[in-house]
Order: C-alpha cells, then sequence, then structure tokens
C-alpha cells in the first residue's frame, strides 16, 4: 500500500501544497509565502496553516504519513521548530523542512546528479555530484546577493535608471517604476525605494522585462547582465563538483522561477551562454516543478520509516 504524503513548495511569493497517495493527487492548493522575512511571522503562519487546513479539507483526511517542506530561508532561526509544530498539530507523522532549492533539485533528478539553477524572486545555484556531495552558489539574500533575481533585476533597473538620469540618458524605468509605486516625484520615488521595509523590487521585473522587449536600453542591459549572472553561477557549481568530487562528465542543468520561465530574453541568454560556455552540457528546456521534489522526498521519508 503506498503511503498518503505532503509536500510543500514554500518560495519567496507563494506557497505550494498536495497530498499524494501514490500516483494520485488526492488534493492542491496554493497560498501566499510562507517567508518570515518576506511577510512576517503572523502572515507567514497564517498562510501555512490556511492552506494545510484546505488540502485536508479537499483531501478528507486527518493525517498524513510524512511531509517535505521546501522553504525560502529554511535555515533561518526557528523557522524549522515553527513548522514542525504545525505539521504536529496537523498530525503529519514525520517530516523535514530543506530549503526549496533542494526539493527542486530533487524534482528534476529524483536524488541524481544534476545542477539546477533558480531565478525567482530570489536567486541560488545548486549541484549534487554523483556521490550525493552538493555544491552551491549564490543564495545570499536580496541585500547581500541573488544576483538574476526578479529583486536584483527591479532593484538594479532603478539604480541603473538613475545613473541614466543623472546623464541624460533616455529609459522609461523611472516613470513605470513612479506609476507602479504612486510616486508623484523623483524624490517621492527615492525616498519610498530607499525606506525600510523597503517596496517590493521583485514586483518590478516583469515591467523591466516589458521595457526591455520594447527597446529600452537601460532596462535590456539589467536582464543582460541578470542572464550573465545565473550562467556563471551554473558554471562555478559545475567547477566546483568537478574539482570537489571528480565529476569528469557532464551533468545535466535544469531551472526553476519567472525569471528564466518569464523572460524570453533572460531565458534565451541563459540558454545561449551555457551552451557557448560548455557545449556538451545537457539542458533542460522545460521548468522544474519543485513541488514534485518535495513530493518524492515525502514518499522516501514516509519508505523509511516502514
Amino acid at each position: 500500500m503506498s503511503a498518503v504524503v505532503l509536500g510543500i513548495d514554500g518560495g519567496g511569493t507563494r506557497t505550494r501544497a498536495t497530498i499524494v497517495n501514490g500516483d494520485k493527487v488526492l488534493a492542491f492548493a496554493e497560498n501566499g509565502s510562507i517567508k518570515r522575512l518576506r511577510v512576517g511571522a503572523q502572515a507567514a503562519e497564517e498562510n501555512l496553516r490556511s492552506l494545510l487546513a484546505e488540502v485536508y479539507k479537499q483531501s478528507g483526511l486527518t493525517s498524513v504519513r510524512a511531509a517535505s517542506a521546501g522553504v525560502a530561508s529554511s535555515t533561518m532561526p526557528g523557522v524549522q521548530e515553527w513548522i514542525t509544530a504545525v505539521f504536529r498539530d496537523f498530525n503529519v507523522e514525520r517530516s523535514e523542512i530543506v530549503g526549496d532549492e533542494v526539493i527542486a533539485l530533487d524534482g528534476a533528478f529524483r536524488g541524481g546528479p544534476g545542477i539546477l539553477q533558480i531565478a525567482g524572486t530570489g536567486s541560488n545555484c545548486i549541484g549534487r555530484a554523483p556521490d550525493g556531495g552538493r555544491e552551491t552558489a549564490g543564495g545570499w539574500s536580496s541585500r547581500l546577493g541573488d544576483e538574476g533575481s526578479g529583486y536584483w533585476i527591479g532593484l538594479h533597473a532603478v539604480r541603473r535608471a538613475l545613473r541614466s538620469y543623472d546623464r541624460d540618458e533616455p529609459t522609461k524605468i523611472l516613470d513605470v517604476v513612479g506609476a507602479a509605486w504612486g510616486t508623484a516625484t523623483l524624490d517621492e520615488l527615492v525616498n519610498l525605494g530607499d525606506s525600510t521595509p523597503g517596496p517590493d523590487f521583485a514586483a518590478l521585473a516583469p515591467q523591466v522585462s516589458r521595457l526591455a522587449e520594447e527597446g529600452d536600453a537601460v532596462a535590456l542591459g539589467v536582464l543582460q547582465q541578470a542572464a550573465a549572472d545565473l550562467v556563471d553561477s551554473v558554471l562555478l557549481v559545475r567547477t566546483k563538483l568537478r574539482r570537489k568530487h571528480n565529476v569528469s562528465v557532464e551533468v545535466p542543468v535544469a531551472w526553476i522561477g519567472s525569471v528564466i520561465g518569464k523572460s524570453r530574453l533572460v531565458r534565451e541568454a541563459f540558454f545561449a551562454g551555457l551552451q557557448a560556455a560548455a557545449p556538451e552540457m545537457p539542458i533542460l528546456l522545460n521548468e522544474v516543478a519543485g513541488i514534485e521534489g518535495a513530493v518524492w522526498r515525502a514518499q522516501r521519508l514516509a519508505e523509511a520509516s516502514g
């Protein structure tokens, strides 16, 4: 008999949950972010509990054998304990909380070797060698890193647009940002952009992508740099796998996240950059579903518990 398990994919913007019995999906639901740094502890708690209540209601169940949750910032103090306590309240027999990059890696490779580039609200690259060893690059938070992410694109679009303003170089970025933020003057825009907590820079990424498609040179430069940074992360992980784990063959590359998935310019430059640097490297064309990795890991947990 297959065990009934729960998989959760908690990214920076939204959270997905599903309950599965073997190959049969019993329930699926989406809710807001459970990343405390993004929405606060109270909102994260409410989002997680309402999401679990919904999938339990859909499935008609009151307990599950095992659960795996992939969560952005899973290593932050208190996150593991908090989610584990919520799982206990929902009668989860056995559980794990890992980074959202871990479930995405297993969504792509089911425990096998490969490299995964995440490029959504945040960014991170993780690779696994045939010996099971892992290497990473990036993922150092929106303020300290996350190059090529949606947040990075929004932030650096504003920064470069302000530099262009100083130089009397044309760009529509500041007009678009002002409209999105509801600011009437440049001073208001700067004050809001520099406030704490600040605005949602990641929400600007689709607009920056649109401007780049329309030929805005500053927006295009931001996307080109984002793609180059994502390529560099993959190549760095590839080098670390080769150096530290004696990997002599090319391992496949997968990707997940709206920056690559929804921005044609970033996606094409990302693929082209990898192919130019490593022509023999297999690249998965379709986006990985992180929640599939969470389910796979939960099923392994259930099997281990007997």
